[in-house]
């Protein structure tokens, strides 16, 4: 089973699950478990059966309890307890076998084996005919959910999806465990773009696609393939789960695990009295929960990352345009890099737990570039200065601040996202600082977050240089984010040499199964946007629990925790 982590800040995770969803990346991540054998524990104590975990989390889960049609990261947390996929990820994360294993000889056709035995929580047996399913839900043109682009690219699915056949033709069913996937084209990443995780078809017997979403199989009553399984829902407040006896890696330790909603600013209070035994927390949390001593901290290098973008150009409906001037002078974007005191800033506002990044990749993945073959822009507010005076940005009118190469005035638009957290201005008002120290005058906009992206695609004017992140997934191909054809690029970058080595290092014709040649691909990239910055990435955060100590089993990885399978509790 795989848990994705929600340490972000509330605003930010609705985010990155709209990327998620719309980019196709792994919503579920973690890592292989081994069974504990004779009762022992990795670390050889003996494990318990029984007791109960409450679980916090801060957002109320949306009601969207099946995989195949959730968008929100609130209903991720419960998912992860119900739901098992097809396939998991190792601590590098890679791609290795859980319920189905494949093999293929040319990353185009897939054959994928089933275990036997393994059974929904209705006591029905996992087939492959439950993927099929799955499949052609996400392909019907009906289907209401972000998880299209994650079976498009199989063959014929577009044509499911359009009307124009009755069924999609890359699915072969061999028998009740054996399917043969065809995709429209080889390509290195088919595998992690694959939607794996079925959909019980006697359950939504009978019920049409676009039904689906509001039905009692997802809003009241779901059922999945994993450890636990929901007994009761009290809207707004808590979820109780209790074990499923019969799950496929074995009886779960803990009886029963309340998922509890719990006020962020409450959470400390909550864990020191011992009403919460794990929880996620945001950074301005550590260092009050570091001092309480009936709580472990679990932390690893995380998936995600901040970034300062320039709008570099529009939309304009199928890709991106260059056609705003105000930031294209890379003297001016990297003159900005270098007025940043990135590790400050990191130390003020994440407390310890985020560090500054040099590339849009966060240093978990094995694509990332090494610092080395990078420029780090460390902070020069001299070098700052001296790259603006090159670049024509000058004090023409001994205001103290710059003008523009024409003589005319010159303001930095700085946007971020606006929620109750009093940081968030706190830091964006901060990196404007950075900047009016070399001269640069600057505006700082904080927009609510519902509307900020939405004013980002339409290129609001407004938002001329803005504060984003993303939280990738287990492929770290960023295609889906900094090709010149794709929406979310916000920054609007075009660059033919970025989009070539982007595609080569997923051209199985170039690449092969060759990784090593793949990553030096990617690295080449790396050092491209490092130099041309079309955004400054700024921080990359590790992701943080808090365990009361009377939890044991859990790990921490960068893709999330290990299966709850394996965790137990000392009863209280």
């Amino acid at each position: 089973m795989k848990r994705k982590s929600i340490l972000l800040l509330a605003a930010l995770m609705l985010v990155m699950s709209m990327f998620l969803a719309a980019c196709g990346g792994k919503e579920k991540a973690g890592t292989k478990t081994e069974g504990n054998k004779n009762g022992q524990t990795k670390n050889g104590e003996a494990s318990k059966d029984g007791g109960t975990l409450i679980y916090a989390v801060d957002t109320a889960p949306e009601g969207k309890y099946n995989i195949n049609f959730y968008g929100n990261a609130s209903d991720s947390a419960v998912l992860d307890f119900i739901d098992d996929g097809l396939i998991t990820y190792d601590e590098k994360m890679k791609p290795i076998p859980n319920i189905a294993s494949w093999e293929t000889q040319d990353n185009k056709v897939y054959k994928f084996t089933f275990k036997q035995g393994v059974k929904w929580q209705n006591g029905e047996e996992l087939t492959v005919d439950d993927w099929i399913f799955a499949i052609n839900t996400l392909a019907d043109k009906d289907y209401e959910g972000p998880r299209y682009v994650n079976v498009q690219t199989i063959e014929g699915a577009p044509a499911y999806h359009d009307g124009k056949a009755q069924e999609i033709s890359g699915l072969k069913k061999i028998d009740d465990y054996n399917i043969e996937i065809t995709f429209d084209k080889a390509r290195v990443n088919n595998l992690e773009n694959l939607w794996t995780y079925p959909l019980s078809r006697k359950e939504f017997e009978g019920v049409k696609v676009k039904d689906m979403m509001k039905s009692p199989q997802v809003r009241q009553n779901p059922i999945g393939t994993g450890p636990y399984k929901i007994n009761k829902i009290v809207p707004g407040e808590s979820i109780e789960l209790v074990r499923n006896d019969d799950y496929w890696q074995g009886k779960p330790h803990i009886e029963k695990i309340i998922l509890k909603v719990i006020d962020p600013s409450l959470m400390v209070g909550e864990l020191k009295n011992q009403t919460v035994d794990f929880s996620d927390f945001s950074p301005v949390s550590y260092d009050e929960i570091k001092k309480l001593d009936n709580v472990n901290i679990l932390k690893s290098p995380g998936v995600s990352y901040y970034y300062v973008g320039f709008r570099l150009g529009t939309w304009d409906g199928k890709k991106n345009v260059a056609n705003y001037d105000k930031y294209n002078n890379k003297q001016l974007r990297q003159a900005m890099a270098y007025a940043m005191n990135r590790q400050e800033w990191n130390d003020a506002f994440f407390f310890g737990l985020g560090h500054p990044v040099n590339r849009p990749i966060p240093s978990s993945h094995w694509i990332a570039a090494d610092n080395s073959e990078l420029n780090e822009y460390p902070y020069d507010p001299e070098k700052a200065k001296q790259l603006l005076d090159e670049a024509g940005y000058k004090d023409v009118d001994g205001d103290g601040f710059r003008e523009d190469p024409n003589g005319k005035p010159f303001v930095v638009n700085f946007s971020h996202y606006k929620t109750a957290n009093p940081t968030f201005e706190a830091r964006a008002k901060q990196i404007a600082q950075y900047w009016e120290e070399v001269g640069l005058k600057t505006k700082v906009n904080m927009t609510q977050v519902d509307l900020y992206y939405d004013k980002l695609e339409k290129a609001d004017k407004a938002m001329e240089v803005f504060f984003g992140g993303w939280s990738t997934g287990s492929d770290p191909d960023p295609s889906g984010l900094w090709r010149s054809d794709s929406l979310w690029n916000y920054a609007r970058w075009v660059n033919k040499d970025s989009d070539k080595l982007l595609d080569d290092a997923l051209d199985v014709k170039i690449v092969g199964t060759d990784q090593e040649k793949r990553k030096q691909l990617y690295v080449d990239w790396q050092k491209l946007f490092n130099d041309e910055l079309p955004v400054i990435p700024i921080a990359e955060l590790d992701q943080t629990i808090a365990l009361n100590k009377r939890v044991h089993g859990v790990e921490l990885n960068p893709l999330g925790t290990n299966s709850p399978h394996l965790w137990w509790v000392d009863q209280k």
